[in-house]
C-alpha cells in the first residue's frame, strides 16, 4: 500500500519520513502542504495534525504524526516483517539507536531550529534576526558536536556499525548547517564530516533531494 506523506518536501521533517521511507523500499505519494500560506493551520488539516505541524502519514485506515514516530513505526514494522531493518536487531541496538534520536531531537534540533528560524524563517517574514542568539545556539552547538566527534571516533555511526534511524533523524539539520555558512562545525570535526559525507552520499538522500529541484 502507498503511504500518503502530507507536507512540503523542503521540510526537515518531511525530509525525515521521506528518507526512510525510501530507505525501507516503500512506496509513498507526497502531499504538499503550503505551509508559508498557513494551509496546515487550516481545520481540514488540523483533523489530521491537531498541533499544525508537518508532516502527517495515512497508511490506509492508519494515520499518523509527528516525524520520529513515524520513522521509528516504519522501522520496527519493517524489521519485525523480515524486511530491511535500520532499527538494530537486538533490544540492546534498538535502545542506542532510540537513545540517539533522544539526542538528536533534545540537543541537536533544538539548537538548529532556533537558527534556522532566525536566519531564513524571520527574515521572509520581514522580521530582523537575533545575532546574539544564533551566536548562543552556534556556541551551543559546538559543545553537542565535540561529543559526536568522540562517539563517532568509535563507532562508524551514531547506534554501532549499522546505518539508522538515528543518522536519518540527523539529516535534514545537517544539511541546513552544510549550506547555510556554518559548514566548519562539521568539516572542522574528522568524524562527524566523514560520518555526513557516508550518510549524505545515500541513495535515499539523494532521491529525496531530487524533490526539491
Amino acid at each position: 500500500m502507498v503511504v500518503k506523506v502530507f507536507g512540503p518536501a523542503y521540510g526537515a521533517c518531511p525530509q525525515r519520513v521521506l528518507t526512510c521511507l525510501v530507505e525501507l523500499g516503500l512506496e509513498f505519494e507526497l502531499i504538499p502542504v503550503d505551509i508559508l500560506s498557513g494551509q496546515h493551520k487550516k481545520p481540514d488539516f488540523l483533523l489530521r495534525q491537531p498541533f499544525g505541524q508537518v508532516p502527517a502519514i495515512e497508511d490506509g485506515d492508519f494515520k499518523l504524526f509527528e516525524s520520529r514516530a513515524i520513522i521509528r513505526y516504519y522501522a520496527a514494522k519493517s524489521a519485525r516483517d523480515g524486511g530491511v531493518n535500520i532499527y538494530g536487531k537486538t533490544l540492546e541496538e534498538r535502545a542506542l539507536v532510540d537513545q540517539w534520536l533522544e539526542v538528536e531531537v533534545n540537543n541537536y534540533n533544538s539548537l538548529i531550529y532556533t537558527m534556522v528560524l532566525q536566519l531564513l524563517v524571520l527574515p521572509r517574514m520581514g522580521q530582523g534576526t537575533d545575532t546574539e542568539l544564533v551566536s548562543d545556539c552556534k556556541g551551543k552547538l559546538e559543545k553537542v558536536l565535540d561529543v559526536y566527534e568522540e562517539r563517532l571516533s568509535k563507532s562508524k555511526y551514531l547506534a554501532g556499525e549499522e546505518f539508522t534511524i538515528a543518522d536519518v533523524s540527523h539529516l535534514p539539520n545537517t544539511r541546513f548547517l552544510m549550506e547555510e555558512g556554518m559548514e566548519d562545525l562539521i568539516k572542522g570535526r574528522k568524524n562527524v564530516y566523514a560520518w555526513w559525507i557516508d550518510i549524505s552520499g545515500r541513495p535515499s538522500w539523494k532521491k529525496v533531494m531530487e524533490l526539491l529541484i
